[in-house]
């Protein structure tokens, strides 16, 4: 068994370009200058045929389509055998109504998650009939497809933007954002497109993993501040910055990690600039900058 990871999405929600912004990065990404990328999610097998999905963006036929590994093998027969959910952000779930085409899969998710899909009756376009939907516990390996165990963990976060009240908890530990452990047997990797802050308790988690996925949203915490574009930090939106000393680089420059890599970039981040300064600042620290198409093995 290989474990092989397929970055369908790279960033964060909105994409690159976003369609309403024209920020630097945006404005390069129409013109050519730099990659665009789509909306948050990744594919993972261990056998190259039986495929999960984890996170369905609103860009998932566009990524299923660039992505042969995803296509049909017959008139309905497909590898993709399950979709997994971290948590309930529109940019992670919005691509579930796109598979609605009475296409079998097993639809995963914490119970809470699950609730929130519940709760929006739009989501009954996925027939549960066919895609079954399966409450998974905290802590609780199972298989996600062949050859592949998956285990949900809680990580600090909020809940989706959609569900806010007027205090908003932005370090949340619960049902409501998770990381993914992904086991083939020989190597352990893990996926957290969404994290508020690096614990001591998931650094142990993590210590000794083969490959992390990480939330790479924002390089400064008041990035978006700064660019003008918005009021919240990252902090608010409930997403640990790269830089700084309560950073991701500085949380993971002692962990032993063989292979680091940032995921869900928000459109504003320098980092999506091949050029930038910290950019090259992320990559002499280890960390590999995710994109759209990349594939990664173990």
């Amino acid at each position: 068994m290989t474990l092989r990871v397929q970055i369908l999405g790279a960033a964060a929600g909105g994409g690159l370009p976003q369609w309403n912004c024209g920020c630097e990065n945006c404005n390069l990404a129409r013109a050519g200058e730099i990659p665009a990328q789509t909306q948050s999610s990744i594919a993972v097998s261990a056998n190259g045929s039986d495929w999960a999905i984890l996170n369905t963006s609103p860009d998932i036929r566009e990524q299923m389509a660039r992505t042969p590994c995803l296509h049909p093998t017959g008139l309905r027969d497909l590898p993709l055998r399950a979709v997994m959910l971290t948590n309930g952000d529109i940019d992670h779930v919005a691509g579930l109504l796109t598979l609605r085409e009475q296409q079998p899969f097993t639809l995963f998710a914490t119970s809470e998650i699950l609730s929130v899909v519940a709760d929006n009756p739009i989501f009954n376009a996925l027939n549960t009939d066919v895609v079954p939907r399966r409450a998974i516990a905290m802590d609780t390996p199972f298989d996600l497809v062949p050859g592949l165990m998956a285990t949900l963990f809680a990580v600090p976060g909020k809940v989706p933007l959609y569900l806010e009240g007027a205090e908003v908890e932005t370090e949340m530990m619960g049902e409501q954002t998770v990381g993914v452990a992904l086991d083939d047997g020989i190597n352990r990797a893990y996926y957290i497109p969404g994290c508020a802050r690096l614990t001591p308790g998931l650094r142990d988690r993590l210590t000794g993993a083969a490959m992390v996925l990480f939330d790479g949203t924002l390089w400064r915490d008041d990035e978006m501040v700064t660019a003008g574009l918005s009021q919240k930090t990252g902090k608010r939106m409930g997403h640990i910055s790269m830089s700084g000393p309560d950073g991701s680089i500085a949380g993971f420059a002692d962990m032993d990690v063989r292979q680091k890599v940032f995921v869900h970039m928000n459109n504003t981040n320098p980092v999506l600039r091949p050029s930038a300064p910290e950019r090259a600042e992320a990559e002499a620290a280890g960390w590999l900058i995710a994109a759209d198409g990349m594939e990664l093995t173990l």
